[in-house]
């Protein structure tokens, strides 16, 4: 059976930086960057609030995906954010 996979984009308090990371576990991903466990990019900059996520049955496919939003502009990812969540709510309680 192959592991399920996620892709996600969190934010800092003031949604001004975007980060987009992929997991097979999204809620202790999530978790970790919210307790600063992951050391780097996030925490420096307060990453930790989760605006969007996509679900995948295979880790390659949310892999494949990741890629793609990083390809793309700023721009494209607060529109893929606005879709799902225009206020920009943390989706961390509801995963």
């Amino acid at each position: 059976m192959e592991k399920r996979g996620f892709v996600y984009i969190l934010t800092n308090k003031t949604n001004t930086v975007l980060y987009t990371g992929v997991t097979s576990d999204l809620k202790k991903r999530v978790y970790e960057h919210k307790e600063k466990l992951v050391e780097g990019f996030t925490a420096k900059y307060n990453v930790n609030k989760l605006v969007y996520f996509e679900i995948f049955n295979s880790i390659e496919d949310a892999i494949t995906r990741e890629k793609q939003i990083k390809a793309g502009s700023r721009a494209k990812k607060l529109e893929l954010i606005e879709k799902m969540n225009p206020g920009f709510r943390d989706l961390w309680e509801g995963i």
